[in-house]
């Protein structure tokens, strides 16, 4: 759903209007977010709440970026999306130890769950950045053209790349499968 309202209110000079569209935004949103942060939070430390507001943060640096040409949802799944994984990188550079424990204890519980839907979301974690964004706005929906305007590739390379890491899950999920046997 394009807003053109909110697209003209981010490039308005009035504060108060800008800050309504922003909130009204995130409003229409919050489950989206919600969604991402906790799907690349997946068996890490950070809290879902602080990634959010990091998320947020970002999402008002940009709002003046929003230019209407996307779908809301698909400026906001991009912007969330990078701060994720600006967020994982700079957590991967800098682990506290105490963290390193609790996620092994974490990694050690999913396992034992056996749970399909939560070794997926492990499994694609282990993708490349790219392909875990790719196949993550899939599942959640997304058109290809959509993620397309994401990732900046032609709708033909998305469908490829989906069918692609179709594929390589499956034969994760095969691997982790016979392990657990």
């Amino acid at each position: 759903m394009k807003t053109r309202q909110n697209v003209l209110l981010s490039r308005t000079k009035d504060k108060s209007d800008k800050e309504q569209a922003f909130n009204a935004m995130l409003l229409r949103n919050k489950a989206l977010i919600w969604h991402i942060c906790s799907d690349y939070n997946l068996g890490k430390v950070w809290n879902v709440e602080d990634c959010m507001q990091e998320v947020i943060v970002s999402l008002w640096r940009y709002f003046d970026t929003f230019e209407g040409r996307s779908s809301e949802q698909t400026w906001i799944y991009r912007v969330a999306t990078n701060t994720m994984l600006m967020l994982r990188r700079k957590d991967n550079k800098n682990p506290a130890t105490e963290q390193i424990d609790i996620h092994e204890e974490i990694n050690d519980m999913s396992y034992e769950a056996n749970d399909d839907s939560q070794l997926l979301c492990q499994l694609i974690n282990e993708l490349s950045e790219e392909n875990g964004m790719i196949i993550r706005a899939h599942l959640d929906g997304f058109t290809y053209k959509e993620i397309a305007d994401m990732t900046n590739l032609t709708e033909g390379t998305i469908a490829m790349r989906i069918t692609r890491i179709k594929l390589q899950l499956k034969e994760m999920f095969k691997k982790e499968s016979k392990e657990d046997i």
